[in-house]
């Protein structure tokens, strides 16, 4: 080909390649919401509809702060829906937490709307609701791990969500349960029921099906989603449940009652000087933040307040109080290492039973042994990954079983991530699934990934959205996955997926009753 003739074919693709872009940028897709119409964008290389920052509810600012979420209002014209709405009020927290959006603010109820490019109102797709994780104090929906997912191109819609955090969402003094009617907190619970009770309104318009939703969240968002279980303004809002790392059985985020936390919290909004609830209103979201990160023990989350969340949950999933939809627990074998476990002999471990279990020493080390040097660290990482996390969600799984009548199915998520800068060791760490869920492991800074890897992404989105779709995450070209409510096994999300019998029964069980004891 002569140079002439080169520059000629460059010239062509450039044009076809610019044409294309204002064909897409001019025929961007719209939506018509009950609150208005809505103008989104065309992402992965136009196989998905993108419409971000939607409200769901009213900004909870002013004389709303500490209140529960008001409906959406209209508005006129067409809404841009191309860029990401402000999260929530929070302060940096963790390295790896990397977001989209402009920036923090109280006005920050805003959902995300993905869809297939295809989709349109009678197309009547499944739904996955994501609500992120961050300890309830950080996070929000425009985290790149959880947007652009090739989730959405297996044929359904997914929809990312912030909600309020911290003291902004979980702030339950006594002078705010005497305002309404002896209840407080949890207003970033009832942030999650608005934008259920939106996408019920809404999602057909996008091309999903509202009787057709599954809600999952990782770490604080699988804490939420087992919360949402037992409120009874989100039952029937959501059809099947995923939880990954967490669950208010108590461990990480314990859930006080109304009586504990009103005594607290009201100590902490004394001490900021505000002598009543509209002076604490008053003060600006940075100062509220500021009285926080300054205070000793002032920590905000889901509270036992008798009205959004009227028991405890050991106590509703005894009564067959929970919402009865297939569920997806789970958890990863390595959710905490390294503390107790640093330096540990053999010795050291059998002198650490003794002092922390006494007679029950023997009984302790059946469920942890440590009769070498080596089992003894995988032991004492097994012991803090359970006190963490995982017994949490272990007891949901147990209770879900007793009393829920639906297919319940456990993992374990085994696949050691790649070494970087945030996480040097060869870990399946606390959150080192989330890649893989969203396919969107290129997000991962400093990271190398091996073609195991991806083939792992692959099958877990499989196994996620075959569950959206039916209830059963089995599907063709995959590794079968039993049901845990019928067989008690367990499915290890590796680089070789395996299933087989739960080979850690004995240490929830001995810890478990160890509680009891205690």
């Amino acid at each position: 080909m002569s140079l002439k003739h080169f520059a000629t074919a460059c010239a062509v693709v450039l044009c076809l390649f610019f044409s294309c872009s204002f064909v897409l940028a001019q025929n961007a897709p719209t939506v018509r919401t009950a609150q208005g119409e809505a103008k989104g964008k065309w992402i992965r290389n136009g196989s998905q509809k993108a419409f971000l920052g939607l409200p769901y509810a009213a900004p909870p600012v002013g004389d709303l702060r500490w209140k529960a979420p008001q409906p959406p209002v209209r508005w006129s014209g067409v809404r841009d829906a191309t860029k990401f709405g402000a999260r929530c009020e929070q302060w940096h927290v963790w390295d790896d937490y990397i977001f989209q959006d402009a920036g923090p603010s109280e006005d920050c109820l805003f959902l995300n709307v993905y869809s297939p490019a295809k989709a349109k109102a009678t197309s009547k797709l499944p739904v996955m609701v994501w609500i992120h994780g961050g300890g309830f104090i950080a996070g929000a929906g425009s985290e790149p791990r959880y947007s652009d997912s090739p989730l959405v191109d297996r044929g359904g819609v997914l929809v990312t969500l912030n909600y309020r955090l911290g003291v902004f969402g979980f702030l339950a003094t006594s002078d705010l349960a005497r305002e309404n009617g002896g209840h407080a907190g949890n207003y970033g619970l009832m942030d999650m029921v608005a934008a259920l009770q939106w996408v019920r309104a809404n999602i057909g318009a996008f091309g999903g099906d509202a009787n057709n939703v599954t809600i999952f969240g990782e770490s604080a968002g699988s804490f939420a989603v087992s919360a949402l279980t037992v409120a009874p303004s989100a039952h029937g809002l959501f059809h099947k449940l995923i939880g990954e790392s967490g669950a208010l059985f108590n461990g990480a985020i314990p859930m006080g009652t109304m009586d504990q936390r009103g005594k607290h919290d009201q100590a902490w909004a004394d001490a900021t000087g505000a002598k009543t609830l509209a002076e604490l209103r008053a003060m600006p979201a940075d100062k509220v933040l500021d009285a926080v990160k300054n205070s000793k023990g002032a920590g905000f989350s889901p509270v036992q307040d008798g009205v959004f969340l009227p028991e405890s949950l050991q106590d509703a999933y005894a009564a067959g109080h929970q919402a009865h939809v297939p569920a997806i627990i789970g958890w990863n074998h390595d959710e905490r290492t390294g503390t107790v476990s640093k330096d540990m002999t053999a010795a050291k471990w059998k002198a650490y039973a003794k002092e922390h279990y006494g007679t029950r020493a023997d009984e302790f080390l059946k469920a942890f042994p440590g009769n070498t040097d080596e089992q003894a660290v995988r032991s004492a990482d097994d012991l803090t990954t359970a006190q963490f996390i995982a017994l949490a969600p272990w007891k949901w799984a147990e209770a879900d079983v007793a009393t829920g009548k639906v297919p319940v199915y456990r993992y374990r998520f085994d696949q050691l991530s790649p070494t970087e800068r945030l996480h040097p060791l060869p870990r399946a760490f606390h959150s080192a699934e989330l890649e893989y869920v969203f396919g969107t492991l290129d997000v991962r800074q400093g990271a190398t990934w091996t073609p195991e890897a991806h083939t792992l992404s692959t099958q877990m989105m499989d196994y996620w959205t075959n569950f959206a779709k039916t209830g059963d995450p089995n599907g063709a070209g995959l590794p079968k996955w039993p049901r845990y409510d019928k067989e008690k096994a367990v499915i290890h999300l590796d680089s070789t997926i395996t299933a087989g019998p739960d080979a850690t029964r004995a240490e929830f069980e001995f810890l478990t009753s160890a509680e009891a004891k205690h």
